[in-house]
């Protein structure tokens, strides 16, 4: 981070105008993005060769009180030490007599809550795309012992119009806690708010919890649970006692039923805790989207691929279908499309090999093919037909000791031979039989055919596999 300038710098600062952006030494400004009770935000262009664009919101001195003057203090003491991929990045900061500078990364698509009046309501899928990536954001402050405290749709930006990457931002509320502290003063967005954030002087980091059901709800259904004309009117409906009512349409899952249920419930010793937030099934950050996902697929895959080289098909059937688990999520997340195809290729590969075993578990457990044949000593006067006889059962030999290419040869052999004699035969239960027999040599025959090379395991890519992928993904 650029170090600030002194005071004594701000004569590198002039207005323009009452009604036009102030100006600063490196960056030029230009459109409004947002106005706030005494904060404006514009569109901002770095001075020099790289014309890097940045967002810098603009904080008018003279209109700071003492507790707007701390919450900013605090948002930039708490953004200087965050460095995550869905929080809004502090840059620099700078200030004059007039104003204080906040550079900060660009979000070129909008708000979340602009987002929703576009679309209404999202499809599920979507909505959860949005929760996971606020819930890793969550989960980073979460570990830095750093509450939110004001979550809602706006603050929620979108990095791009064309590729949404969900940013949280506007940390002005945010506190660093020491564990369950009371607070004396109301924060944060009613709409949003926690019950307890009404009725109570104390309260926690749980009301990011409550927020993010509020948001989550109104993503699904297109508006929020305790939407309302009047302030009272919305104060009355967060502190009623009846029960939260979700709607049924448009219907969604029971998971994610569940977790509405599990966060927006009044009394906060009821309310999820974040570490069951964190792994809830709707939620699982275990799987969620995130840089660190190939790596992890590419390390399963290597095992799994290891296991399939010794014959071990059942190990590797577990961890090629572990490795999908990190595999589908690093697809999401690869924002470079000739990348995301090599790879969902790569995977198409290992959904089709674990198939495969999956098919060759099946035919290990066919009963044993030696069995009392119905020809066994009935034509030891036909030569032919006792030929046949001994090469089905050489072909059952080779079966069982697994050289299935071996077996193939001699089961397509020894139905050759019983029907070279088998159409010269009269009708009768001699020839039934033979026909009976020569079904299911004819069976297994094909069941070889098709999978001798994965029987044999000839085809096993070697456990170079992790260098290979990461050839391809580079």
């Amino acid at each position: 981070m650029a170090a600030s300038p002194s005071r004594s710098s701000s004569s590198f600062y002039r207005q323009l105008s009452p009604y036009g952006p102030p100006r600063m030494t490196d960056f030029v400004l230009s459109e409004k993005l947002g106005q706030g009770t005494y904060a404006t935000v514009y569109k901002g262009y770095r001075k020099g060769d790289t014309r890097e664009v940045v967002a810098v919101k603009c904080i008018e001195r003279k209109r700071l009180s003492k507790s707007s003057g701390d919450n900013l203090v605090r948002e930039i003491e708490i953004l200087k030490g965050i460095n995550h991929e869905h929080i809004v990045k502090l840059k620099d900061f700078q200030w004059n007599n007039d104003n204080v500078f906040l550079v900060l990364e660009y979000c070129s698509g909008g708000d979340l809550s602009m987002f929703l009046r576009r679309y209404v309501r999202l499809p599920e899928r979507v909505a959860r795309k949005f929760l996971r990536q606020l819930a890793l954001a969550l989960q980073f402050i979460h570990e830095q012992n750093i509450a939110h405290m004001d979550l809602k749709p706006q603050n929620l930006l979108l990095y791009s119009k064309t590729d949404p990457i969900l940013k949280v931002g506007d940390f002005g509320f945010a506190q660093q806690l020491l564990g369950k502290e009371g607070r004396d003063n109301l924060r944060g967005s009613p709409l949003y708010m926690a019950v307890e954030m009404f009725c109570s002087d104390s309260y926690d980091a749980s009301v990011d919890l409550w927020s993010v059901g509020v948001i989550l709800f109104e993503t699904l259904f297109g508006y929020a649970p305790f939407a309302s004309r009047t302030y009272e009117e919305l104060e009355m409906k967060i502190l009623s006692k009846d029960p939260i009512r979700i709607p049924s349409d448009p219907p969604i899952s029971p998971q994610c039923r569940d977790l509405i249920t599990g966060l927006l419930q009044r009394d906060p010793s009821h309310r999820l805790s974040f570490s069951k937030f964190f792994s809830h099934e709707f939620v699982d950050l275990a799987h969620a989207p995130t840089a660190g996902c190939l790596e992890k697929a590419i390390s399963i895959v290597t095992k799994a691929v290891q296991f399939d080289t010794q014959g071990d098909f059942e190990e590797a059937v577990k961890y090629y279908c572990s490795a999908l688990d990190f595999f589908l999520p690093a697809i999401d997340y690869e924002r470079d499309h000739s990348k995301k195809e090599a790879i969902r290729q790569k995977v198409n590969q290992y959904i089709n090999r674990a198939e495969q075993l999956k098919l060759y578990k099946k035919q290990q457990q066919r009963q044993p093919l030696r069995r009392q044949h119905s020809l066994q000593g009935k034509f030891t006067d036909i030569p032919e037909i006792e030929e046949a006889f001994k090469v089905s059962q050489r072909a059952e030999s080779f079966d069982e000791e697994k050289k299935f290419g071996l077996a193939l040869e001699n089961y397509q052999k020894s139905v050759q031979l019983y029907l070279r004699i088998v159409t010269s035969l009269p009708p009768g239960q001699m020839q039934a039989r033979i026909y009976k027999e020569v079904n299911k040599l004819m069976s297994r025959a094909e069941e070889l055919a098709t999978y001798k090379d994965l029987l044999e395991n000839e085809n096993v890519e070697d456990t170079s596999e992790e260098n290979k992928l990461k050839c391809v993904i580079q």
